[in-house]
């Protein structure tokens, strides 16, 4: 019988460890057009691996990309492209106050808990990725946007570490999508010409 029931643990662990992981993707991204310019907002479903968690609730701060780019297919040579940009944040920990502090250049934001910072993390509204100086020919544009973990900003130990382990690294497949004609999208009224006065 205890054979049996060992037998039974066994095939449960086993079962459990062929488990995939929590998925790192795209859940929902959508561009519009605006008097700036094209405005991103995006949706993100990711999970740090416990490395990467001991690693922030250690004090090592921990970099996030988010990346755009924008471009135009041509059969008579190189792609096009047209807009690249990157969005970076920076997650860290402050074992004082037992906040998690999510940064984006000077501007801050402190949380009680890891998931309400990752969740912060995971929403990009109102990204301005394309100016409004930027010119299109008249055709569909090919963009792509991801997130993923800046190894390259790890402490130095934790970069070469990063290069084979994949518990040091968090990244989400290219969500890539079509901007149709972008050349016909309507200029701001302040852009427009003023319409000819009738004599």
């Amino acid at each position: 019988m205890r054979r049996i029931a060992s037998f039974t643990w066994y095939l449960i662990m086993l079962a459990s460890l062929a488990l995939p992981a929590a998925a790192n993707e795209v859940e929902h991204v959508a561009l519009r057009a605006e008097e700036a310019g094209f405005l991103l907002d995006a949706d993100f479903s990711f999970e740090l691996t416990p490395r990467l968690q001991e690693a922030v609730e250690n004090g090592v701060p921990l970099y996030f990309a988010v990346d755009f780019e924008l471009g135009r297919r041509r059969w008579y040579w190189f792609d096009e492209e047209t807009a690249s940009k990157t969005l970076r944040r920076r997650l860290s920990y402050h074992p004082l106050s037992r906040q998690y502090r999510v940064s984006a250049g000077l501007l801050h934001i402190n949380f009680d808990s890891l998931r309400e910072a990752l969740d912060a993390i995971s929403r990009v509204r109102n990204w301005l990725v394309v100016d409004r100086t930027v010119t299109f020919v008249d055709d569909d544009y090919q963009a792509a946007v991801r997130l993923r973990l800046d190894t390259t900003l790890l402490p130095k130990p934790f970069q070469v570490s990063a290069l084979t382990s994949r518990d040091l690294q968090l990244e989400t497949p290219w969500k890539r999508f079509v901007l149709h004609s972008p050349a016909h999208v309507p200029a701001p009224v302040e852009a427009r010409k003023p319409a000819a006065s009738s004599p």
